[in-house]
């Protein structure tokens, strides 16, 4: 197989991400769009609820993916196959209980519906439908732990276009279901196959590309290498146990003290913002194996420039999404689901902070995962739990659904946004991270007023939705963009983009 350099890697990975994105949420909007019209809100809200609840149950998961993808880069840099091997034969075995495990807890949770439902909604076979939900998520686990090799060898878009290509043909079919039939069951059990047979071609393209995966092995893991990732699975249940309860409690507290309704708006909200983390993720997620490349072979030195290289662009690319989405969602939801499906724009505005805030973390976090750094942060993690689930039941008690969203940004804000960067400075950049904060806070002040600048241009544009959305999506591109060329051309991460986009052209040439 032809070898890349890490640019190279990270440029293709990045590239077939993005479009495989865009793609995957052009055709997940549309399936959204006749799934709301073809069936009724109840159907939108459950859909959105026992998705956060399987998010949850994921946890037994442990975050044994990221402890061995780590594991995984030196093998792989240093191209030692019985290392390889012993530890996806652990990997195997660690999907395998995790699927028990999800079913397991999927079935005891069942006694507990009427409980996490405030006014159970009028849905036939309620029941039925939430098996179905588990059932796909316990095939989930099944064969997919193969792909991690793949990642570890820097062919990340190997992964994307199998994806891409098995969620396009789920989503015609469930189209199909809607259209023709209109039946919810149906629809999942379509969902259900494609994740199945997906799983299956993608393992098999594993087998291909590395035939020894196929081979029997007596290769036997050191037993401190042993102690050294069962000590970072547990910090990753701390920071998987974290990440879970901030991003997917939302919907169970709006559920239990507001109503599966709003869990419906909210859903819609949640497509939108979430597609574009999605796609923006994307770059960081082509980058994942070659930081860890990165680590393994170069001076701290390096890596402090490309990380904050790296958080330059994050902050760029999520600070301009988040002006977008403040500026565009309503339209968009009133144009694609109608007014009924509106939350006020207060709720819109701390929803897009969010967005923003939880992007500029990006960086660190993949750093963090593809270093091996996550057991120095574990605490962390469970702090900004507790913290989201206290303030957001007692914000929902006086401000309802704002309130949630409200405690979200208020634990991101007094734990993660600072403890993140701090440990990737103390234990691997080891350096002071003073001058790191420094520009975080100018970069979040020039995006603020910005953000300012763009909304007050945007609030004179009047009319029909349609053209609102397209008048402002112009102002938009133009007015942030344009703002930060100005500001940022002269910096040294600017130039480090422009030299690297240079060379990749060069080459493409």
């Amino acid at each position: 197989m032809k070898q890349r350099s890490r640019t190279g890697y990270s440029a293709v990975n990045t590239t077939v991400a993005v479009f495989s994105r865009i793609i995957a949420i052009f055709a997940g909007f549309v399936t959204r769009v006749v799934f709301t019209h073809m069936l009724n809100e109840n159907y939108v809200g459950i859909n959105g609820l026992f998705t956060d609840i399987l998010n949850i149950l994921s946890l037994t998961e442990l975050g044994a993916g990221t402890a061995i993808t780590y594991a995984l880069y030196k093998p792989v840099a240093d191209n030692n196959i019985p290392k390889q091997q012993a530890l996806m034969q652990m990997f195997k075995w660690f999907y395998r209980i995790t699927a028990g495990c999800v079913a397991v807890f999927g079935i005891l949770i069942i006694p507990f519906m009427d409980v996490i439902m405030k006014n159970r909604p009028d849905v036939e076979h309620l029941l039925f439908i939430y098996i179905l939900y588990l059932a796909n998520s316990v095939v989930s686990y099944l064969l997919v732990y193969k792909r991690t090799l793949i990642e570890a060898h820097q062919l990340n878009y190997i992964v994307m276009v199998y994806q891409t290509a098995f969620l396009l043909i789920q989503y015609m079919c469930q189209i199909l279901v809607l259209v023709i039939a209109k039946d919810f069951i149906l629809f999942l059990v379509v969902h259900i196959v494609c994740t199945v047979i997906g799983n299956i071609c993608l393992s098999a393209k594993a087998g291909r590309l590395f035939p020894y995966l196929n081979e029997k092995t007596e290769e036997k893991l050191p037993e401190d290498e042993k102690r050294d990732i069962y000590r970072n699975i547990k910090a990753m249940l701390m920071h998987k146990s974290g990440a879970v309860i901030v991003n997917n409690t939302d919907n169970l507290i709006i559920s239990s003290f507001v109503g599966v309704t709003s869990v419906g708006i909210y859903s819609n909200y949640f497509l939108v913002i979430g597609s574009v983390k999605q796609l923006i993720d994307q770059v960081f997620q082509g980058i994942t194996a070659s930081v860890g490349n990165l680590g393994a072979t170069e001076d701290n030195r390096h890596v402090k420039k490309i990380f904050e290289t790296a958080f330059f662009t994050g902050n760029w690319l999520y600070g301009f999404a988040a002006i977008c989405l403040y500026e565009l969602l309503e339209p968009f939801i009133e144009t694609s689901f109608g007014k009924n499906y509106l939350f006020t724009s207060e709720i819109v505005l701390v929803l897009c902070i969010n967005f923003y805030i939880n992007g500029t973390r990006k960086a660190a976090l993949t750093f963090r995962d593809s270093l091996g750094l996550f057991f120095y942060d574990r605490y962390k993690a469970v702090a900004e739990a507790l913290l989201n689930l206290v303030i957001s039941i007692i914000l929902v008690k006086g401000s309802g659904v704002l309130g949630v969203f409200a405690g979200t940004l208020s634990s991101m804000l007094l734990v993660s946004v600072w403890v993140e960067p701090y440990i990737l400075y103390k234990y691997h950049i080891m350096q002071p991270c003073a001058m790191f904060f420094a520009k975080y806070i100018i970069y979040t002040l020039l995006t603020g007023s910005v953000w300012f600048l763009t909304n007050a241009v945007c609030s004179h544009v009047a009319g029909t939705p349609v053209f609102v959305l397209a008048v402002r999506a112009l102002i938009c591109i133009i007015i942030p963009n344009m703002a930060f060329t100005v500001f940022y051309h002269r910096t040294e991460e600017f130039g480090v983009i422009k030299e690297k986009a240079m060379e990749l052209i060069k080459r493409g040439r």
